[in-house]
């Protein structure tokens, strides 16, 4: 569940006159689960969030469950996770507990518009079949998503993502912000071309994947080199998108390039960025 997920729900349970819990990971140290500040709700018949299950998380909503029957404010716990909890993991963790009040909503609400602001985005250029199904494929995920296309049509046959009608797709990459990921699915190949120069071009996109085969790809460095470009350029270009895929329907095709998508916006810093030289 999202910040906004949990505050709608804690905001629901105060009003219906229920306590709750907030479980907050303080600290996380070594393999863990969840990274700190993940968070949990407990009330007494209800569990909302998660702090990465298992014993860890059970312990803990029956360590919140008496906080609340013992009308205590707070509480903390700091264990191992190891032989003792029946987990594996070899970490350490200290959560913090609390009595949730409407303080903890709008707190919530701050977290959520943070995280709003700071989550990587992802460009998807074409609303055809594969390019919806990818909408949906990242919608649940942590991305600011824009579904892009010139086709007013094949945008409004998509609920997945925010869209934007465009007559001119250079514009759109060009305000992109530094660091996005930029999908090519669009129904010319000349377009397709057009967008993906743009978006190579400016150096510092995470991801420029294209719908396609090695052959398309061969063209597209043919059309570099026509149009002037350097075909070097293209060496950060992922063509095909979703290469595992053996099975070319449309929703493959979308999970597997959201991997992708997600392991270089989401993966460890040291390989994020794609390499231009």
């Amino acid at each position: 569940m999202s910040a906004d997920d949990l505050a709608d729900w804690l905001a629901a349970r105060l009003a219906a006159g229920v306590a709750a819990v907030i479980v907050r990971i303080a600290q996380a140290r070594g393999s863990t689960p969840r990274d700190a500040d993940a968070t949990m709700l407990v009330a007494a018949h209800e569990v909302a969030g998660t702090i990465g299950g298992g014993s860890l998380e059970w312990s803990a909503i029956e360590r919140a469950r008496e906080l609340l029957a013992s009308g205590d404010a707070t509480d903390r716990w700091a264990t191992p996770l190891g032989p003792a909890l029946g987990q594996c993991c070899g970490g350490h963790v200290a959560l913090a507990f609390a009595r949730a009040g409407a303080a903890d909503i709008a707190a919530l609400r701050a977290v959520a518009a943070a995280d709003r602001a700071a989550r990587p985005a992802i460009r998807i250029f074409g609303a055809g079949h594969v390019g919806r199904a990818l909408a949906r494929a990242v919608a649940a995920l942590p991305f600011d998503t824009l579904l892009i296309d010139t086709r007013p049509e094949e945008l409004a046959r998509s609920n997945a993502a925010p869209t934007r009608l465009t007559d001119d797709p250079a514009a759109d990459i060009a305000a992109a912000p530094p660091g996005a990921a930029v999908v090519i699915l669009t129904h010319s190949h000349t377009l397709d071309f057009l967008i993906a120069r743009a978006a190579l071009e400016r150096g510092d996109c995470v991801y420029v994947g294209m719908i396609g085969s090695a052959t398309k790809r061969a063209r597209f460095l043919s059309w570099l080199v026509a149009s002037g470009a350097d075909p070097a350029m293209a060496a950060p270009l992922v063509l095909p998108i979703g290469a595992a895929a053996r099975d070319k329907r449309p929703e493959v095709i979308a999970c597997l390039t959201a991997a992708e998508i997600a392991a270089r916006l989401l993966g460890p810093a040291p390989t994020r960025r794609l390499r231009t030289d």
